[in-house]
This record gives C-alpha cells, structure tokens and sequence, in this order.
C-alpha cells in the first residue's frame, strides 16, 4: 500500500524535529525522545477539547470521595464521552499548549503532565523511560524547543485528523527511520501492512463463522510488535461484521513496540490488560523458590480462535536456551516443544511450536478449532537433516495433518531484508476437501516496484495481487495457473501428506582390504595411538611401578615389530582370513598374546583398502561395512502409508513397526536405483531415521534453456567494444 502524500508529509515533519536533537542526541537515539512525544502529542490531541471539563470533575468527585476504579470511570467518561473499560484522561492542568507558556519550568511541568494521566497510560511513558530523555533535554535547551515544534499546525496527530489505522502506518514508518538509523532490524518489530492484509485475507478466507451477526473470537500475536497484525484482523473482521465481538491478545519484549501498542489500545479502549510484556519463550523471573527456570508464557492455559505471528528471522534463542530446554526435557508433548528444538541459530519455529499449544480443540474432539498465519524466511521449510529438531517440527504438523498452505513471497517485502519469505497456515480444523493434503502456491511473481525503496523494501503487493493470492488459496485447484508475471505459470499445487516425508537410508558397501607386512606398512604402527599408548602408563604415584609398567610397554611395542618382520615382506596378501592364518602362526611362534585391541590395530596399519581383493566378513560370514564408501538415499515415503508413522520422535522407539512398512519398498529402490550401479550394496536398516521437509521451490522449478551461444558472443564482443572505447577516452 503506497502512503498518503499527507503521511509522507507528516513523517518528513517529524523527521526534521528530530534533527534538531543533534548534539546531545546522535541519530541512533533520536527515538528515545521521538516516539514517546508522538504518543503523548497523540494522547494530548485526544483529551484536549475536555481538559478543563476533566479538572472540575476530579474537584467535584473528589470533594464526594470518589476514589480508585469508581474516579478513573467517572473522569474517563467525562475525558472521552462514553464508559471504557481502559479509563483515559489527564487531571493535570497542562496541555502541549499551555507547557510553552511557562519556558523555565517546563521539564517539571511535562513531569507533571504525564502523571495526571491514567494508570495505564502512564505505564506506557514507564516503558518508553521518558523521565530519563526529560531531562537531558531541559538540561540542553532542547526541551522547549522540540514541544514548540509538535505544537505546530503543521503536525495535527488528533483522530479527526489521522484515523487510529493511519496512526499506526505512520508509527511503523517512523520506527522504520529511527531502526535504519540505528542499524537495527525493522522486522523485529512490525512487518509492512500489504503482508499483514495478506495473511489476515488468507486466514480468514473461507471462515464463515466469523462473519456471524454476534459472533465472539480472539485472535492473538505472541509477536505483536506495534500491533499491526491485530489491528488490521480487527479491522477486517469489522469491516464485513460490524456486531463481531472481538477479543485481541498479544504479548511483546520491545518496550517501544509494546508502549506504542499499548497506546494504540488504549485510544480504541480494547483491553490491555490482554497485551502482556515479556519474552514469549524466555523468562519471567530468573528463578523460583523450587530453583526452576520459569518460562514467560504470558497468556498460561489460554486458547485462541486465530493467531499470526511475524517472528524474527534468523536469531539465535541463547536467551532463553534455559528455560526452553528444560521444559522440553521435562514436559515433552506436554508442553510447547514436545517434537523438538530447533538449532540455536534460529528460533522462529519455537513461536510455531508456541501458537500450536494455544490452538482450541479440534472439531473432532468436540471443539471449534484454531488457524495459524505466521511468517517464516526459507529456513523452517528444509532446514535440518533426517531426524533432526526441525524436521520433527515439520513431521509433527505435516502428520497431525495440520499444515494446510504454504504461500511463497516475492523478495525485498521487508524493510530490514531482502530475502523471500513464505507464510504458513496451520489449523487442526480443515474442511474436508482440503484434509490429508498441502496446498504449495508460488507468489513470487505477484508484485509490484515501489516508487521509493524503503530500506531494503523494493516491491510490494498491489489489492490486486492479494486478491489473486487469496483467490488461488480459496479455490484449491492442482496445477491452476496465475496470469501475473511473464507469462501464465502454474501457481498451486495440492500435495499429499505424504509427499513431504522421506527415507534417510544408510546404503553399506562392503569392506575390501589387502595386507603386507612390509617396512613401510610396519611403521605406520607408530601412527595407530592404541600401538604408542602401549609404552604410557596411568601410575602418577608410584613412580617405580610407572616405570616399570612403561618399560614392558616398550617391550611389547619392540617383540610385535620383531615379529611381523619375520613375515615375507614381498607378499601381498588379498584375503583376511588367509593373513590372518599367517599372522596367527607368526605370534604363535614368537609365544606373543595379544589383546583384541592391539591385534585390530596390527591389521590397521598392515592394510590397504583394494577394490580387487576378497570380502573382509564377520564371524557369521556377513559381509562387514566399509565406512568410508559409506553413503545415505532419500527414499520418499510410500504413497500409500498411513500417517502418522509409527516411529518416535527419538528416532528409535517403533522402528521396527516402521521398517515392517517400509522394507519392501526400500528393497524395490535399492534393486531399481542401486544395485545397477554398485552390484555389492545393502542396506543397513537400523540406521534408518525418518524426515520432512518443504521442497517449495523444487516443485514450482521451471527450466530455462540457456542463451544461444552465438548471442552471448554477440554480448561480449560489444562489451569488448565499450571497454576499449573508455580506455581510449583514458589515453
């Protein structure tokens, strides 16, 4: 959505007070002060046309002993003109107006102001520590300047002027500014609002019961930033159902962000309390008196009709490492990470994990069920091996069947990245032509070039766009085709479960060795640690037994060189079993016994890996592994296996009841894609681990031929010819 020449307006106003805190401020701290005055000239806007109304009623109640939740009401009636369930007001007798007329007093009178505001408003400038900025302002001459500046015409923040919806793109855009100054991530705070009406579209789509005269349904962030995705699934939902009793819940660790959201709330009187403060996955407090980690899950038990999230890419989750492992390890699918943890380097899928354990019973357990919209970058769909904590997350929804799409972005959507990225929707109330099945769609093609970069966001989805995307999510058709971009592509594909899950099979191939007892195979013995740890000792005391113990080492290391040297260094022999016989008879006639160990080691440094020579076998006669021709094929899974699979999510409980499914068609891979090409291979079933991934991109994949040759050359002739055009200019 491009902004308003009046938004473009007011950002560059803004802007420019800002600038005039250089000195006492560097850019990077400009927002310190910026962002809380922007809220409190917004909160000023709104409750001055009642100031003086609001200071005789504090007078006249509080002569009738008015007090607590009975004034707050009353005052907040009169502020505002209606009952709220947030009490807004001010009971001070300044305004921005009236601070300008007192210049040596107004670091204190500001003070003042922002304690004549309403319990809640005041925890917001609390969260923004704007006592601090106060301060250094006065005590830089800056203060009176900047509050003559938000006094001017040319900055109206009132609700006549600027609706709460516009407030809010103006705040993203400003705290967009103030991050790229900092050289900070944007995306850690609000996502841009055509990708917000994206995924509120797409979750909604087909959602009837939201739209029922009445209707009650909370919709929460865990992630809320500045609360774009609430607000815009508000205004969604109301847009089309106006009686919809909407409940919204969120929780956020910014400070900013979550005062500039509590600020939003407070001015549309939704209720804040609802908005927690904190780290979602990290901790409340360090401790308990038990001595436990606490992890800071703001809304407990609760459940959520609809939730969205925009958690941040890429970051590590070492803050809250702790507290997550140990209840991982303690509560397992009873609590949020039962399937597993992703690695260290980025935590995005924990807040997945997190929206999941807040979904509502499914139809099929009597409930009415949850939808999830979170976006994610490339990495929750593939990274991770068989086995691994990220692929359990993905086998654990794809095979509870609740993964429903996945829609591909173009790249430079965001402000702080230019990566694509891809929104998931999870719900664990499918229809039923949609169960058992994943819905891929490739938007990539579906933008537009922004007039102005903003940051690295270069591209951004038109009404137009959208409604084609939501259009190919609500029809769900195989293989439908989209007319944006180049030319028409296909754009959806409907997958099975299945689909998405393979095989890791370990294939063996088996171990061939020659052995000699030659000089220069003999003195690869002192290479073998277990032949040079003979001559150690672990005595540290008793030196004389340390010694001594050292000494028959030596002994032991010089009789095994004596002996194999009395081996025909000339003969090179092919099969074990026979060097073995020679070797036997060798020590035998040296009366030298040597332990398991030592011996595997003597055949360690004797041998040489020889493609021609016999099967090296075990006591049973089965060939053993080579592991250095060791590989590993991804089967998929069997089209026709049920999910989900009988093995656990620790990769060896029910392994056996998976291989009973699944060796015969591993068996019909090996013959068709092995074997044809190593004879010799087999594999080794114990091995066997299980994964998923989201091959999005592989499915939507397009060949382009390369250009014919005779037009690149064509290119590079006149390449040539503008090189040495400029180096004549040069000369």
């Amino acid at each position: 959505m491009s902004m308003s020449g009046h938004h473009q307006d007011l950002v560059g106003f803004i802007w420019n007070i800002a600038n005039k805190l250089r000195g006492p401020y560097r850019p990077p701290q400009y927002r310190k002060v910026m962002l809380p005055l922007v809220v409190l000239r917004r909160l000023d806007a709104v409750l001055e046309t009642t100031k003086e109304q609001v200071i005789a009623e504090k007078i006249h109640l509080d002569a009738k002993g008015f007090k607590d939740v009975a004034l707050e009401k009353a005052l907040s009636k009169v502020a505002v003109g209606k009952e709220r369930s947030q009490p807004l007001y001010n009971t001070s007798q300044w305004t921005f107006t009236k601070l300008l007329g007192d210049p040596p007093g107004i670091a204190s009178n500001l003070v003042a102001y922002i304690n004549g505001f309403s319990p809640r408003a005041r925890d917001i400038f609390e969260k923004f520590e704007f006592e601090n900025e106060i301060e250094k302002l006065d005590e830089n001459n800056r203060l009176f300047l900047i509050i003559k500046e938000f006094c001017s015409s040319q900055i109206d923040l009132s609700p006549q002027a600027l609706s709460n919806l516009q407030m809010g793109y103006l705040f993203e855009e400003l705290v967009r500014k103030f991050n790229e100054q900092a050289n900070e991530e944007a995306g850690d705070h609000f996502t841009p609002r055509e990708v917000i009406r994206l995924m509120v579209n797409l979750l909604f789509s087909n959602e009837e019961d939201v739209f029922k005269q009445g209707i009650y349904k909370t919709i929460y962030d865990p992630t809320a930033g500045t609360g774009g995705m609430l607000s815009v699934s508000e205004e969604y939902i109301k847009a089309q159902n106006p009686d919809a009793n909407l409940e919204l819940f969120g929780q956020e660790y910014n400070p900013e962000a979550y005062a500039i959201c509590c600020s939003d709330l407070l001015i549309k009187d939704a209720p804040i309390d609802n908005l927690v403060f904190g780290d979602t996955l990290g901790l409340k407090e360090a401790k308990n008196k038990a001595n436990n980690f606490i992890p800071h899950d703001g809304h407990g038990e609760q459940q959520f009709h609809y939730m969205l999230a925009n958690p941040p890419f890429g970051v590590e989750w070492k803050p809250e490492e702790s507290a997550v492992k140990e209840e991982h390890r303690e509560k397992g699918f009873s609590g949020r990470f039962g399937p597993g943890l992703p690695r260290i380097n980025d935590g995005s899928l924990l807040f997945l994990l997190h929206m999941i354990s807040k979904m509502r019973p499914a139809p099929v357990d009597g409930g009415d069920g949850s939808k999830i919209a979170i976006v994610f970058n490339g990495s929750p769909l593939f990274t991770g091996d068989a086995n691994s904590g990220e692929s359990n997350i993905r086998r654990w929804i794809i095979e509870n069947d609740w993964l429903d799409a996945v829609v591909a972005l173009p790249d430079q959507m965001f402000y702080n990245t230019g990566i694509y990225t891809y929104i998931w929707l999870v719900t664990n109330k499918k229809p039923p032509h949609r169960q058992g099945q994943v819905q891929l769609i490739d938007g990539t093609r579906h933008f537009q070039k922004m007039k102005k970069s903003l940051g690295n966001k270069r591209n951004e989805l038109s009404d137009a766009h959208i409604a084609e995307l939501v259009r190919l999510y609500g029809n769900y058709d195989h293989n439908a085709a989209s007319e944006f971009g180049e030319e028409s592509r296909v754009c959806s594909k409907i997958l099975p479960n299945q689909a998405f899950g393979f095989l890791k099979v370990t294939v063996e191939r088996p171990l061939r060795l020659n052995f000699q007892a030659s000089p220069e195979r003999i003195e690869r013995l002192w290479e073998q640690s277990a032949f040079s740890n003979l001559a150690t000792s672990k005595k540290r005391k008793d030196l004389a037994a340390q010694q001594a113990e050292i000494e028959a080492g030596e002994r032991l290391q010089a009789a095994i060189i004596e002996m194999l040297e009395t081996l025909d260094s000339g003969v090179l022999y092919c099969d074990r079993t026979q060097f073995l016989k020679t070797l036997n008879q060798a020590l035998k006639a040296a009366d030298l016994k040597l332990a398991a160990a030592v011996k595997k080691m003597v055949l360690a440094a004797l041998s040489e890996r020889d493609s021609t020579a016999e099967i090296c076998r075990d006591k049973k006669g089965n060939p053993e592994p080579d592991s250095e021709l060791r590989d590993t094929e991804i089967v998929p899974l069997p089209a026709e296996i049920k999910l989900p699979l009988p093995l656990g999510y620790d990769g060896e409980t029910g392994l056996d009841q998976l291989l009973s499914l699944v060796k015969g068609h591993c068996e019909n891979y090996l013959r068709t894609e092995v074997l044809p090409h190593v004879p010799n291979a087999w594999i080794d079933y114990r091995k066997t681990k299980v994964g998923y991934e989201i091959p999005l991109n592989r499915h939507f994949y397009v060949y382009e031929p390369p250009r014919p040759l005779a037009e690149i050359e064509a290119d590079i002739k006149a390449l040539e010819k503008d090189i040495v055009a400029m180096l004549g200019e040069i000369v």
